[in-house]
């Protein structure tokens, strides 16, 4: 007992005071994390339970480092991460480590965090260009992140439209020019490639058996190799214990490499041969070298020789499959095509696809972006006129084999396909073509089925003007009616329902394949003649001939047809595929070969002629259909479905009257304008969905 009195206990107390106060004067640097010494965090969780004042919470640190220590203990999850992050903090506070050591130690738990990570370098006083202030403190950035730029109008894929609602900042530096070509509206969005679904390298199943074939071929190079370079490690070991004497092959020892400069190539080979002996060999072959080697020498031998006869035997496999698989491995394309083919083919996926076109266009007329509504909704351009005599061939060859046609309706669709359809195309129909057909066709019929030429139904079958088998003899005067098949500038009208809609759409997309692999065989010839000339220069005479990297490696077989022949050879294996004659795998195979990476289009071509045969079918059998052809031709004789396209308005009133009477004819359906086009030689087709909801109860023409 010293006998100190409270007086002398309260000037200790008092010079300890002064002494921290004086200590906390001197230190610059911020005190962070008052509470991290053991006996103050014993306090707070002891008044854990009480109401506790700002005033004396505030002792402790402001809100905006209790919110940050919240945040952070949020973020990091685990209690103990949490812990080592302010024991890192208590080093700083006890003057064990400075500022940029402590931004080191804090790295590996804030870094990926970089909001936090600012504000926890403001705290510390550090000045960085990137971190001048915390995210949280800028101005704007809470309204920036309300915005849903997922839902903003977008333009392409990394820019969003900000909201009309959104507060532009003030800017009291802009001149009129500024505000007249600086951009307010649209903002980067980027998308990351995470949040991409689109992955750019993804294999087809024909390059996936290309890269196992690859891998397996590797690994078996790799086995032999390994075998290969032990067998020459051990053969030196075995040439140097020749060489020595008796008594110094017994002392003679390996060490873990057996002899070469590597222990994992020995050990691995002897592992792959002797599987759970092969300890003991490695064991044997260190300490017995003179009497092991020879033993796992031979061993080594046999197995090379075994596995490159089986290597040869699977060179013949992989040489097979490297066939069957490259050209289609080349393909990316032949995948989906047929599955989103046959869907596109449909009748509801065509109408569909007009449809939103036209709500589109009535949609930009509302808005007041569009001045007219009578805008074609559908353009496409025919540049090649004789194709169409190709896909009328392919379709009637189809429509002779059809035992469920009856006759008279194959004569009116080869009608349809070679004199109705090439008039409204301004092309020559063939002279001879169909009566040659009719020939064969009635050939091939038994004789007691003696059906009369359309000209005779026609003189002969009684009837209304309107009834059908009238109006399928009404095809055979197309060709009465004046001809435009030299003259540009020349439009011909056509009204049509849904099935003729169909049918022009499906027997468009065949003119348009058809062009494209004849295209396609031209260009491969132009290329490969030039070629030939381009060897010839640089041969100078002498013999050599250099073929396709390709058919050098044997992964492509020579073609048995010319290039010259490709598209009648296409033809003739469009029709096999119809007949059934060729297997459809061979169809394709044989595609590939001749026009590589561009054969996918021909893959569905059966398919195509079938949708239109069905069609066609329909139309010569569906008495509005054949109304719809017969209101044609009766307008064209008045002058009312086409002409000079610089005449058209003196036509205007007879054209306003013939879709009022298409209309009325098709007041159950849908009623389509076509108008085909001849200008420069190519003729463009328009197709335009009519608003049938409003229409005029009295032909125009009887009106005025």
């Amino acid at each position: 007992f010293t006998g100190n009195g409270p007086c002398e206990v309260n000037s200790v107390q008092k010079s300890e005071h002064e002494k921290n106060l004086e200590h906390s004067k001197k230190r610059s640097r911020p005190l962070l994390l008052r509470p991290v010494s053991g006996p103050a965090k014993k306090k707070m969780k002891l008044r854990g339970t009480k109401d506790l004042s700002v005033a004396t919470v505030g002792k402790y640190g402001t809100l905006q480092e209790f919110s940050f220590f919240d945040k952070v203990r949020r973020v990091l999850k685990s209690q103990e991460v949490y812990e080592n992050f302010l024991r890192c903090i208590a080093l700083f506070n006890q003057e064990l480590v400075s500022g940029s050591e402590l931004l080191q130690l804090v790295t590996p738990f804030l870094g990926k965090f970089p909001e936090l990570f600012a504000q926890f370098k403001s705290f510390l006083g550090v000045k960085e260009l990137s971190f001048a202030s915390p995210l949280s403190d800028r101005s704007g950035d809470g309204m920036s992140r309300e915005i849903d730029y997922a839902s903003c109008k977008r333009i392409g894929s990394s820019y969003r439209a900000l909201p009309k609602t959104y507060q532009q900042p003030k800017c009291s530096g802009r001149t009129a020019i500024c505000k007249e070509v600086l951009n307010d509206t649209w903002v980067s969005f980027p998308s990351w490639s995470e949040d991409s679904t689109f992955v750019s390298s993804k294999k087809t199943p024909y390059e996936e058996q290309l890269h196992r074939c690859e891998d397996e071929r590797f690994e078996l190079d790799v086995v032999l190799e390994t075998n290969l370079a032990t067998i020459r490690v051990l053969e030196s070991v075995q040439k140097k214990l020749s060489r020595l004497t008796q008594e110094d092959q017994e002392k003679f020892r390996l060490d873990d490499c057996l002899g070469g400069t590597s222990e994992v190539i020995q050990r691995r080979a002897i592992y792959r041969i002797y599987g759970d002996k092969a300890p003991e060999i490695i064991e044997s072959l260190k300490k017995n070298p003179v009497t092991a080697v020879p033993v796992v020498l031979k061993r080594l031998k046999a197995k090379e020789e075994e596995w490159r006869e089986a290597q040869q035997g699977f060179n013949k496999i992989w040489r097979e499959q490297y066939e069957k698989a490259y050209l289609k491995s080349l393909d990316h394309q032949a995948v989906n095509f047929k599955q989103n083919d046959t869907k596109a083919l449909r009748s509801k996926s065509l109408l569909n696809e007009i449809e939103s076109v036209y709500d589109e266009h009535q949609e930009q007329h509302s808005e007041g972006r569009s001045s007219s509504t009578n805008e074609p909704h559908l353009i496409f351009i025919y540049e090649d006129k004789q194709i169409l005599e190709d896909a009328a061939s392919l379709i009637s060859y189809y429509v002779k084999r059809q035992p469920t046609i009856q006759k008279e309706d194959q004569a009116t669709i080869r009608q349809i396909v070679h004199h109705f359809i090439p008039e409204l195309f301004f092309s020559q129909p063939p002279e001879h073509g169909i009566s040659e057909e009719s020939t064969d066709e009635d050939r091939e019929n038994h004789q007691g089925q003696n059906l009369d030429t359309p000209e005779l139904r026609k003189k002969h079958v009684p009837g209304p003007p309107s009834s059908p088998l009238e109006a399928k003899a009404t095809f055979c005067d197309v060709t009465a009616a004046e001809p435009h098949n030299t003259l540009d500038d020349v439009y011909s009208l056509f009204f049509v329902n849904n099935n003729w809609y169909f049918f022009l759409r499906l027997h468009q997309t065949l003119c348009s394949r058809l062009l494209k692999i004849y295209r396609q065989a031209q260009k491969q010839l132009l290329e490969y003649r030039t070629e030939k000339e381009r060897e010839k220069l640089l041969c100078e005479g002498r013999k050599e001939k250099t073929n396709d990297p390709a058919m050098e490696l044997r992964l492509k077989q020579p073609s048995e047809v010319e290039l010259e022949e490709y598209y009648p050879a296409f033809l003739d294996m469009v029709r096999s595929l119809l007949d059934g004659n060729i297997d459809p795998t061979q169809y394709e195979d044989t595609l590939r070969e001749m026009f590589t990476i561009h054969a996918y289009i021909g893959f569905t071509m059966d398919k195509l002629v079938q949708n239109i045969v069905r069609q066609l079918h329909h139309l010569v059998s569906d008495d509005i259909c054949l109304k719809v052809v017969e209101l044609y031709l009766n307008e064209r004789k008045r002058g009312a479905a086409g002409g000079n396209l610089s005449s058209r308005c003196v036509r205007a009133a007879k054209e306003t009257s013939y879709q009022w009477k298409a209309e009325r004819c098709m007041a159950d359906e849908n009623c389509f304008k076509v108008m085909f086009l001849q200008r420069k030689g190519q003729v463009i087709m328009t197709i335009e969905l009519l608003d049938t909801e409003e229409t005029q109860t009295e032909d125009p023409v009887e009106v005025q």
